[in-house]
């Protein structure tokens, strides 16, 4: 952990008191159960802790900049900020990736590589560095590290994945589609919802989410990137559109 901790003063001016909380924002389940580790010791609490700060912080950032925007335009800008492939991708940005602790097995099945991982200790290590300093300190480094983002633009619109999937199976004719959770998994205030989607009754794409509409969206997004032979027009809807 001291080298991470030397990563993160260097590159975000982040120095953590308490090594130990660190530590933990980074060990993931499998980790702590293969080490025969206290329940408590994985990130899972703090990942809820770091889910809060996050959401508000994102919150009150759109409210601010955007005064004339309903409220159902901000909540799907929002949502969009802090879907699991933003969450993930930011995570890789600050090369939390390299650090995570994982498991023999979720370690050989792609777990370091593996999106909701990386959403989740991203939001972990909010909450570790909540209570390792305060909540100004974890609103600051949102602010380095998605703010700048946010503020390019890359949000402002939204991919509607399961629309472009409808229309690009139905070129031809109508066609059945349907989606399916098929695993539920993680605590309760943090379900992790696996789906898949179907066109008529062959498997075609899965995805996953915390919570189903999100996961159906992956699901969705994993068909059009799997079958090359779908003819695909991206539906881009802009924020407020139905």
């Amino acid at each position: 952990m001291n080298e991470l901790n030397n990563e993160l003063t260097e590159r975000f001016s982040v120095n953590f008191s308490d090594l130990k909380l660190l530590e933990q924002a980074f060990t993931h389940s499998s980790y702590a159960n293969e080490q025969r580790l206290p329940k408590a010791s994985n990130n899972e609490r703090l990942e809820f802790l770091g889910d809060a700060v996050l959401e508000l912080t994102i919150s009150e950032f759109l409210f601010k900049k955007y005064p004339d925007r309903p409220e159902g335009e901000l909540s799907k800008m929002r949502s969009n900020i802090v879907r699991t492939e933003s969450l993930a991708n930011f995570a890789r940005v600050c090369n939390f990736d390299k650090y995570i602790l994982l498991g023999h097995g979720e370690e050989k099945s792609g777990g370091r590589s593996r999106d909701t991982n990386l959403e989740n200790l991203f939001e972990s290590f909010l909450g570790a560095l909540l209570l390792d300093k305060d909540f100004h300190a974890a609103e600051a480094f949102i602010y380095k590290v998605i703010i700048p983002t946010v503020q390019s633009g890359e949000f402002e619109k939204v991919v509607d994945f399961k629309t472009s999937l409808q229309e690009a199976l139905q070129i031809n004719g109508d066609v059945n589609i349907s989606y399916e959770v098929v695993n539920e998994s993680g605590p309760a205030h943090q379900r992790i919802f696996d789906v898949e989607v179907y066109l008529d009754e062959e498997k075609i794409g899965r995805g996953s989410g915390k919570s189903k509409k999100a996961a159906e969206q992956a699901a969705a997004k994993n068909a059009l990137d799997s079958n090359d032979n779908l003819v695909v027009e991206t539906s881009i809807l802009q924020q407020g559109e139905n």
